[in-house]
């Protein structure tokens, strides 16, 4: 062996070592299709712990893989304090109605948070516990919202931005009737998307329509034709943006729509209880226990996830738009779900950039804070496509529009 390479060798094993020393302790919190995931993707590079109140999740985790993991109710609040104690950085990977108050338990810990959890509250409430505390909160870390976030948040950085339009959605391979969906996320956030107002940006003015609204068919090479209609997805970018035009719109198999609207305006959506034979019962408890079997994907079935965003706007050069598209399929190979695979990695990117001191910026960070720096949204990228989530990026001047 040469000198030099005998001094590669040495200086690799030394970088081993002290990587190995410096690991960061991240703890997941909901071990669900995606946040499973995330625990499996960042194990290797971190100290990780993933926690749930479902054994067959943990076990799940420990047994293939030999991550650590605790079975607890994540709901108890002394018990989250107690498992946050020992990491790093947080990873929130728990259902919508958990996230919030996750991260005002935790934000006093000190440790960095990235949360994938769709919750209705305003994160900015949060943000001067985060700043007070010392901590980085990266929220909506997923795929939509999330990465739509951050490739908005990086061309607003480089470009004057005049529209974005993000078309988003999660489905099954195969289209069963009556449902023609499976949910491949915690399905009580999924009928958040049809009961939630959607908010949206016309002509620098926020519109607010119910969910479901305006409908209308999209083409998908690969495909086929895709119903669009709007949801509330744009969340932190009404606050964080000045785009004059913004909307993220849903999609889903056509003819979906119908029947969510019919259950919707039945009322089996609703958390008001009604009176049942001298019971109160939540319509909304007895669609889920209805529902949520017939929405679970089962053994080897797979999905797909496809987003398009729409940028349009000027740069030095004068008008253009910029179109990203990605169609990302079921990893058969590792038997990995899409939306587990473009939720989660975009989650823990964001972990990585943390772990690794690239971003630094206290309180609460939505992602399109990431995007803004071009060294991040290239990271970010880059880790996407080493693990097969590919967006294709076309440009087009106003001539070829």
């Amino acid at each position: 062996m040469s000198a030099s390479l005998s001094i590669r060798a040495m200086a690799g094993t030394i970088t081993s070592i002290i990587g190995k020393m410096d690991k960061k302790r991240v703890l997941v919190l909901g071990t669900g299709l995606v946040g499973s995931e995330i625990a499996r993707d960042l194990h290797g590079h971190f100290e990780v712990t993933a926690a749930d109140i479902n054994p067959d999740a943990t076990g799940r985790l420990s047994g293939e893989f030999g991550i650590k993991t605790v079975t607890a109710d994540l709901s108890d609040q002394q018990k989250l304090r107690s498992l946050a104690a020992g990491a790093d950085i947080i990873v929130g990977a728990l259902p919508g109605h958990m996230g919030y108050q996750m991260i005002r338990e935790l934000a006093p810990a000190g440790k960095d948070i990235v949360d994938i959890s769709f919750f209705p509250e305003d994160p900015f409430t949060l943000d001067a516990t985060a700043a007070e505390n010392g901590i980085t909160v990266v929220t909506d870390c997923g795929v939509a919202p999330g990465m739509g976030n951050i490739i908005l948040g990086y061309h607003n950085s480089v470009m004057e931005v005049e529209s974005y339009e993000c078309y988003v959605g999660g489905l099954p391979v195969v289209r069963e009737w009556p449902w023609e969906y499976k949910a491949v996320f915690s399905p009580i956030d999924v009928i958040e998307e049809y009961t939630r107002p959607a908010r949206f940006v016309e002509n620098g003015h926020l519109v607010v329509r119910e969910a479901l609204s305006d409908p209308g068919l999209l083409q998908f090479d690969g495909i086929g034709s895709l119903e669009a209609w709007n949801s509330d997805g744009l969340r932190t970018l009404i606050k964080t943006m000045r785009v004059p035009d913004m909307i993220e719109k849903t999609l889903r198999y056509p003819g979906c729509i119908e029947y969510l609207r019919v259950l919707r305006e039945a009322g089996f959506f609703s958390y008001d209880p009604v009176d049942v034979k001298g019971t109160p019962v939540r319509p909304i408890d007895l669609t889920a226990a209805l529902l949520f079997p017939k929405w679970k994907l089962g053994p080897g079935e797979e999905d797909f996830t496809v987003m398009k965003i729409i940028i349009g706007g000027r740069n030095n050069d004068g008008p253009l738009q910029i179109v990203y598209d990605l169609c990302d399929r079921y990893d058969r190979e590792n038997g990995i779900l899409s939306m587990a695979r473009t939720t989660g990695y975009t989650c823990t990117a964001a972990v990585h950039l943390l772990a690794r001191g690239m971003y630094s910026r206290k309180g609460i960070c939505p992602p399109e804070y990431l995007g803004e720096k071009e060294e991040n949204f290239r990271f970010i990228m880059d880790h996407l496509a080493q693990r097969g989530v590919n967006y294709v990026v076309s440009e087009k001047k106003p001539e070829q529009l």
